[in-house]
Formats: structure tokens, C-alpha cells, sequence
């Protein structure tokens, strides 16, 4: 903590300690907690999370950043304030083609940075490619590999060309011993997609030596992406041409390669490799203001996917002029409602209003002040003394919820798109065998934990229950500790006798990893205390600041167990099983089957929305059988928001459109419940 923010935060109370009596006494006769004392003017203080890792929106992944990004960056979308589904924003417009594999966004004429410079369809092309960079390294990364050859540029991969003839060994060359064995393409072989031309053969001049029926389905294509929607063009042509092989450009890759695909070896003989550039990614800036995306498959979440951060708008001059410095407040050039105004790490983050913002007049804030804070008590006595007017989600400590602040009338609780759950490191023993990992599952009362939380129920898939109608419900992993010690005695664990022995369980390999946050030691501590009880294995529990924790845990740079939560990227189960469709990324846990990858394919090139539930419903019967994760629960939002707060709202992921939130300073006006989450009663916002 930086001595800015410990005398600040000594400051605060203080105060709060000063005023204890007379706020209690207030609080009890009042429908609120706490002090209701507007700010003058329109400023939002704000409670955001932990420190930021990074203000460049491709280099977080975390929810503390996206809550400020929300309000400096903007996409071609935006996300609903109360529902989340996408809405428009920098794109006035779309057009989808009739089977989800391509879409053309229209954007609007007016849109500009914080420094005056339009915005246009060329900045998104850039910037996506950009995140795709290998040398970036972002976690985000794999949100866009539904684009065509993005995971392939991304990961690193290289088409297979004939040096004699110029030819490019298509992915269907190569996956048809794949199809037979029911193992589905690797996603690291083929990529999936199809995708443009390699910039050192024009694919143009190759498709000459491809069969004639490569031709009609070339044809085919071109027709079903609805190129009336946006002029035709080379690229558009070229990019759907029949799907290009893609092998890893390492040689040990190539090699695991071969060992997953036999007929590989024969293919690779005296064939060259071509790396796959930025330039053979899916996204092409048709003219300044279109933008036309094609994807590798149907993808029928994509456009709810479209707001998240790593898809928003930022300066190609700001970044080449300062490379990774272009996130200070010096440099920073925003295309969102505000921009920055000042960054004291640990302590405060402000933004102000853009005025250069193509919908300026919607604003009604004039400066939103972000606190970074961690500990959920300081933060609920500032909320009390009236230092701050909101908090974020999950902030409201389970004792105070039983003491009362759950009946007031500025606690916010929704359902929420969102799970907690612990990730297993599979890559190291003891964990790396699938007994182990079952049994500590097993081993963990989920009933007991939802009861210690007050506002969470339990979770034993992975998808939240609730939030996605209409898709199947699985049983997943229930409470049964007898079954937990088998397993381990199955392991090795065992006595003389065969029985589970703790003594010859390596509890030195093996810890519990969490960022640093109250509630989230409150949670390791009780499935410590768990694992105790019912294994008679006392795991050891370490914590990290959350930038730490980010990198160690995306690089499997622990042992035994880390802490995980994830809010849906968008509304739907797949931005939570997405997140094993790939090695790399938010994974974590060192887990990946072409097979589970194939799975999620095939969901998503299935119209029918039941029958596509049922598969990924299938795909996540397949995670938790391997489990490299144990479920824990399912959170509602929990937080707190003053009566005149206007415009923010319990949506499901906790992320606001600040442009629609301000100060209300009419007393009759308040919110004296939580706020009618209707969409009528936004205006169809």
C-alpha cells in the first residue's frame, strides 16, 4: 500500500469513527445505509476493485480494468446498461449474414478521439490484430479466434505450401484420418478457419490447381455471406477459398503435432512452411466507415461479444508514437465517454468528459473518481460515512449482510453472470492424475460454503444456473467425501490396508493460491478448512496482489490450486466453456482435448438453439469429468449504490455504460428500490 493511500484511507477512518454513533442511530431509522449526502455537481466516486493491472484494453483481462475501460474506450457495440445484450455505439449498424459466419458493422461518421482524430474502420482492423500480435502477449487473445486465421496468426502457426507448384495444402487434406477417429480437428492443426491469402503466393493464382469442387464451394461462399451488404473486394474474395492447412511453426510442435495426426508426416514432406501474418486475419476495413469481420464457423454469440475491451477502439498514432508507455495519462487518446485526467497508482483514478465524444450531449457526469481498494470493510465505512456513492459487486461482507444492510434500500442484488471456482494445475503431480483432482472436489461441501456466503448458491458444473433458459441443468460434482478417500487411496495414498492415509499424501506439492481480497481468503480459508475435516490434509494457503496473481496463474506458475472467478464475457454458456476451447489464454489449468474443442464447434454451427444447448450442455459434461477445475458457487452482484445514483444498474455483469449514469439531485427522484430493470423503462436502451 503506498503511504498516499494508507493516510488517505487513515483519513477516512477516522472519520468514520468520529460519526459512528450518529450514523448508527441514522441507519436505523433510515431506508438507506449510511450518510445520503450528494456530491455537488455531477461526480461519481466510485469503489472499482483492485489496482489496475494495465489501462491498455487488450492487456487485462481482470474486472477491476474493464470497469474503467467502460468508461475510456468504446467498440463498435456497447453493452445494454441493464441486460448486457450489445447495442449500438461506434458501429450505428449492422448486418449479419444468414448463418453467423460473417458480419459488416456500419460505422457512424461522427465519431472521434479525445484528441479530434476520426474514428474509422481502419483503427479496428489495426487494433484487432494488434491483441492477435504473438508478441503482446495479451490474455484476451483467444476472444477473437472465432475469427478467420485469428488463433492461427496468434499461436504462431505456418500454411503448407508446395515450393514446386505454389500450392497450399488445404486443411481438409489433412483431417480427414482426424474425422474418422472421432477426435475432431486441433485446433492448433487446422485453425478452423478459412482465411486469407498468404502475402508471399496469392492464393488467386493457386486455386487454379484446387479441384473444381473447391470452386463451386468458393462460389457457394461468397454467395452465402451476402456480399450486397458491403462492395465486394480481393480480400473479401480471397478470404473464403477453402481453409488453408496450419501446422505450429516449432519444430516440437510439429513434432506433437505428427505424434496427435500420423498422416501429417506424409503431408509435411518436402513442403515449406509460410508463417501467417496480421495481414490474413478475417478483418477487413472495406472503406472507412465499414467494417466487414468473416468467421472460421457459425458463431451466434459474436456480437455479444463485440463490447468486451479487447474489442474496443484505440489510436494507432498513440501506440507506434509511444509503444506500451501510450496508456499514461500524458499519452493516452480515448474513444470513450471520458478520458483520463490522472492515475495515482493505488489510490485514484479520474476521468473526465470527453467532450469530443460523438454522443457528448447523453453525458451528464462531469468527472467519475475511481478508488482501486480491496478490503470490503474500509470500503462499506466509506460507503457508510459518504466518502464514496458505489461500490462494485460482491463488496458487501457476509456479516453485514446478516446484520441488516441486505434490507436496506440501496443494497443491490441481482442474479449474476458469474462463477467462483478453483483451478487445478494438471501439469504437476500430484494434481496431474485425475483421482486427485475428483477427490478434492468431492471433498468440498458446497451447501455448507453457499450457507457461509449468505447471497451465493452453490455451483457444481460450470455454467451459472438461472441466467440461460432453456439449457439442460447438469448434476455435477456433488458432496461425498468417502468417495474422495477412495480415489486418493486409488492413487497411491493409501496404508497397508488399502485405506486413504494423509501421511502419504505430498501436501508439500500442493497449495492454495488466491489474489489478495478479504472475501477471497474467507473462502480459501473455509475450503482449507474442508479439506481438513474431510481428508485430514492441511493445504497451505498463500495470497498474491492481483497483478501477480494474472501472470503466475496464466502461466501455470503454481502448484495445486489457484482462485478463479469469471463474469460472462457475453450472455451465453459458451464464454464460460470457451475458456478450455484453447491451451493458452484465461485457461490456467494446463487441461486441453481436441475432442472438448470439437465439441464446442459443432454447438455452434447448430441453428437450433436447443439442440445447441444440448451439445455444449454435452461439452461441459466432458470438463468436468477430466476436472481441472472444482465449482464452488454462483454469485449475485451484492453491492451497494446511493438513492441518487441514477442509471446504474444490477445488470449481470456488473459493468456499467457510464454515459447513462449521473447524479440526481432532486430528492423525489431517488431510487427507493432496486432500479426497474425492464428495458422499457429505459427508454429501449
Amino acid at each position: 500500500m503506498s503511504e498516499l493511500k494508507a493516510a488517505r484511507l487513515a483519513a477516512f477512518l477516522l472519520a468514520v469513527a468520529l460519526v459512528a454513533a450518529g450514523c448508527s442511530t441514522q441507519a436505523a431509522r433510515s431506508e438507506f445505509f449510511g450518510q445520503i449526502r450528494p456530491p455537488e455537481g455531477q461526480v461519481l466516486r466510485y469503489i472499482s476493485g483492485s489496482e489496475p493491472e494495465s489501462l491498455d484494453p487488450q492487456m487485462s483481462s481482470g474486472q477491476p480494468e474493464a470497469r474503467i475501460y467502460m468508461a475510456l474506450f468504446e467498440g463498435l457495440t456497447e453493452y445494454h446498461p441493464k441486460t448486457m445484450e450489445p447495442i449500438p455505439a461506434i458501429a450505428e449498424r449492422w448486418v449479419i449474414d444468414e448463418d453467423a459466419t460473417e458480419i459488416t458493422f456500419f460505422l457512424r461518421r461522427n465519431a472521434r478521439y479525445s484528441n479530434g482524430e476520426p474514428i474509422t474502420a481502419h483503427d479496428f482492423s489495426w487494433s484487432w490484430r494488434r491483441g492477435l500480435d504473438p508478441a503482446l502477449a495479451s490474455r484476451s487473445a483467444y476472444l477473437a479466434y472465432d475469427i478467420k486465421y485469428a488463433q492461427a496468426y496468434n499461436e504462431g502457426g505456418s500454411f503448407v505450401r508446395d515450393p514446386t507448384t505454389g500450392r497450399f495444402v488445404l486443411a481438409s487434406e489433412a483431417a480427414a484420418e482426424e474425422e474418422a477417429a472421432d477426435a475432431g480437428p486441433d485446433a492448433r492443426l487446422t485453425v478452423s478457419p478459412a482465411a486469407p491469402p498468404s502475402t508471399a503466393q496469392p492464393i488467386g493464382d493457386t486455386l487454379a490447381t484446387n479441384a473444381a469442387s473447391d470452386e463451386a464451394r468458393h462460389a457457394a461462399e461468397l454467395k452465402k455471406a451476402g456480399e450486397t451488404a458491403a462492395p465486394d473486394t480481393p480480400f473479401h474474395r480471397r478470404i473464403h477459398q477453402p481453409v488453408r492447412l496450419v501446422v505450429p511453426s516449432d519444430e516440437k510442435g510439429r513434432q506433437t503435432a505428427v505424434k496427435e495426426n500420423p498422416k501429417l508426416a506424409e503431408i509435411l514432406k518436402g513442403k515449406e512452411l509460410v508463417p501467417v501474418t496480421a495481414d490474413e486475419v478475417g478483418v477487413e476495413a472495406v472503406d472507412d466507415y465499414t467494417l466487414r469481420v468473416t468467421l472460421m464457423q457459425p458463431a451466434p454469440y459474436f456480437l455479444g461479444l463485440v463490447p468486451h475491451q479487447f474489442f474496443r477502439a484505440f489510436p494507432r498514432s498513440a501506440v507506434e508514437r509511444h509503444g506500451r508507455a501510450w496508456a499514461r495519462p500524458e499519452n493516452m487518446v480515448c474513444s470513450g465517454p471520458f478520458k483520463l485526467e490522472s492515475h495515482k497508482p493505488y489510490n485514484e483514478i479520474v476521468v473526465v468528459k470527453n467532450p469530443l465524444y460523438w454522443d457528448a450531449d447523453t453525458v451528464r457526469l462531469e468527472r467519475i473518481k475511481f478508488y482501486p481498494l480491496e478490503d470490503h470493510t474500509t470500503m462499506m465505512n466509506l460507503y457508510k460515512a459518504g466518502e464514496v456513492d458505489a461500490t462494485y459487486n460482491h463488496t458487501v461482507p457476509a456479516s453485514w449482510l446478516k446484520s441488516g444492510v441486505r434490507q436496506a434500500k440501496d443494497y443491490m442484488d441481482a442474479p449474476e453472470n458469474a462463477i467462483e471456482y478453483y483451478q487445478i494445475n494438471i501439469t504437476r503431480p500430484p494434481m496431474n492424475d485425475i483421482r486427485v483432482r475428483r477427490a478434492f472436489s468431492l471433498a468440498v461441501d458446497r451447501e455448507a460454503l453457499a450457507d457461509y456466503r449468505v447471497v451465493v448458491k452453490p455451483l457444481r458444473s460450470f455454467t451459472p444456473e438461472g441466467i440461460f433458459p432453456g439449457y439442460p441443468r447438469l448434476r455435477g460434482t456433488e458432496f461425498n467425501p468417502e468417495r474422495a478417500k477412495q480415489l486418493l487411496a486409488e492413487a497411491g495414498y493409501a496404508d497397508a490396508s488399502g485405506r486413504f492415509d494423509p501421511k502419504k499424501f505430498p501436501v508439500s506439492e500442493v497449495n492454495l493460491t488466491y489474489n489478495t481480497s478479504e472475501s477471497n481468503r474467507q473462502v480459501a480459508e473455509f475450503v482449507q478448512a474442508q479439506w481438513k475435516q474431510n481428508l485430514g490434509l492441511t493445504i497451505p494457503l498463500s495470497n498474491v496482489e492481483w497483478k501477480t496473481f494474472l501472470n503466475m496463474r496464466s502461466k501455470l506458475d503454481y502448484k495445486g490450486f489457484a482462485r478463479a472467478g469469471w463474469i460472462g464475457d457475453y450472455m451465453d454458456p459458451y464464454s464460460f466453456l470457451a475458456l478450455f476451447s484453447t491451451r493458452g489464454g484465461d485457461n490456467g489449468t494446463g487441461w486441453f482435448d481436441p475432442r472438448y474443442a470439437a465439441q464446442l464447434k459443432e454447438a455452434n454451427s447448430e441453428p437450433d438453439q436447443a439442440k445447441r444447448y444440448a451439445l455444449l450442455s454435452k461439452a461441459e459434461s466432458m470438463l468436468l469429468d477430466n476436472a481441472p477445475v472444482i465449482p464452488l458457487t454462483i454469485p449475485a452482484t451484492s453491492w451497494m449504490k446511493k438513492p441518487y445514483v441514477k442509471g446504474l444498474y444490477p445488470n449481470p455483469g456488473t459493468l456499467h455504460a457510464w454515459k447513462y449514469v449521473y447524479i440526481e439531485h432532486d430528492r423525489a427522484q431517488w431510487d427507493r428500490q432496486m432500479p426497474d430493470m425492464t428495458v422499457e423503462a429505459a427508454g429501449g436502451r
